[in-house]
C-alpha cells in the first residue's frame, strides 16, 4: 500500500483495511490540530489508488469494512468518488462498509442525490467533526462553518441514509465558556441526532496555535474535574432518539460507553461519582491521542 505522511483513522475503524486516496486535509485550520501541518492537500492519482485496491484483494481479504483516508474525502469530484467505490465492490465483494471523514464544506458540495448514489454505492458511514457547537468557539478554532451549517449537513447526510458518527472536543473553550460549550454542543448534536458521538478530550498540540495561545496565557486549559463537568452537561444536553454515546478515547479521562437514551440516567449518575471522588480516573501518564 501507498501511504504518505500522517495516517489518521477514526477508533472505530482500527481493523479496517486504510485505502489512502488524499493527502492531507482540504480545510487543514483548526486551532487545535497539528496532524497536517504543512502538509498540502490533494488527491491521489487513480493509477496508485487501483493499485492499492489491487494489493487489498490479494492481502486483506480477513478485512470487512475500508476507511478511506485522510482528513477529507468527500471533497472527491463525484466522478471519480464513484469509481473507487466501483471498484472496492468489484475487487473486495466481501467488504460490508466504507466509510470516510467528511466536513460541512464537503457535504455542502454534494447535492442530495449525490449523497444517496454514495450510499448506493457502499458508502456506509461519515465522521464528522462538530468540535463544539457554540458559535464562539467555533470562530476561535477556526473551525470554518457555524453551528447552523454543521447542523444542516449533519441532518442532510442521514436523509441519504449514511450513517453519522460526530466527534466534540471537551476543553476546547477553555475555562470562561467551558459550560456554554458544553450546552451549546448537546443542543446541536440533538438537532442533527447522529448514530455516534465521540467525545474526546482536548490534549494541546505543540506547535499549533492552540498550544501558542495556551503558553501566551490567553487560553486556559481547564482540569479534569472541569472536563468531567463539561462532558456531564453535554450528556444530559444531548438528546438522541437511538444512538451510542462514547467517551472512551484514550484521551478522556473517565471511560464511557452509553446506549442513549437508555443509558443516559445511569451515566449521568456515574459522572456524579467521578466527581465526588469515588471513582477513579485515568491518570495523565495513561492518556493520548
Amino acid at each position: 500500500m501507498h501511504y504518505e505522511g500522517n495516517i489518521i483513522r477514526p477508533p472505530s475503524e482500527a481493523n479496517s483495511i486504510l485505502l489512502q486516496v488524499t493527502v492531507g486535509c482540504s480545510h487543514n485550520k483548526c486551532t487545535f490540530c497539528g496532524t497536517y501541518t504543512g502538509e498540502r492537500f490533494r488527491i491521489k492519482s487513480d493509477d496508485i489508488i487501483m493499485q492499492d485496491i489491487a494489493f487489498a484483494a490479494n492481502y486483506c481479504k480477513r478485512q470487512r469494512r475500508v476507511f478511506l483516508c485522510d482528513g477529507d474525502v468527500m471533497i472527491i469530484p463525484q466522478r471519480r468518488l464513484l469509481k473507487i467505490l466501483t471498484e472496492i465492490r468489484r475487487q473486495l465483494p466481501w467488504v460490508t462498509r466504507v466509510g470516510v471523514y467528511a466536513n460541512a464544506k464537503s457535504l455542502k458540495m454534494k447535492s442530495d442525490a449525490e449523497l444517496r448514489e454514495l450510499r448506493e454505492n457502499g458508502l456506509g458511514i461519515a465522521y464528522m467533526g462538530l468540535e463544539s457547537g457554540d458559535d464562539v468557539t467555533l470562530k476561535a478554532i477556526n473551525k470554518g462553518a457555524t453551528a447552523q451549517r454543521m447542523i444542516d449537513m449533519g441532518r442532510k447526510a442521514r436523509a441519504a441514509g449514511i450513517k453519522l458518527s460526530i466527534t466534540v472536543l471537551l476543553g476546547l473553550a477553555g475555562r470562561e465558556r467551558s459550560q456554554i460549550h458544553a450546552r451549546e454542543t448537546g443542543r446541536v448534536l440533538s438537532a442533527i441526532d447522529p448514530e455516534y458521538v465521540g467525545a474526546l478530550s482536548l490534549m494541546l498540540v505543540p506547535g499549533t496555535p492552540l498550544y501558542d495561545q495556551y503558553q501566551a496565557g490567553t487560553f486556559t486549559l481547564i482540569e479534569p474535574d472541569e472536563m468531567l463537568a463539561e462532558l456531564r452537561t453535554m450528556i444530559a444536553e444531548t438528546n438522541q432518539t437511538h444512538g451510542m454515546f462514547h467517551a472512551n478515547h484514550a484521551s478522556n479521562y473517565l471511560p464511557i460507553r452509553a446506549r442513549m437514551p437508555k443509558e443516559k440516567a445511569q451515566t449521568l449518575a456515574l459522572i456524579d461519582e467521578a466527581l465526588a471522588g469515588k471513582v477513579a480516573l485515568r491518570p495523565e501518564w495513561m492518556r493520548a491521542l
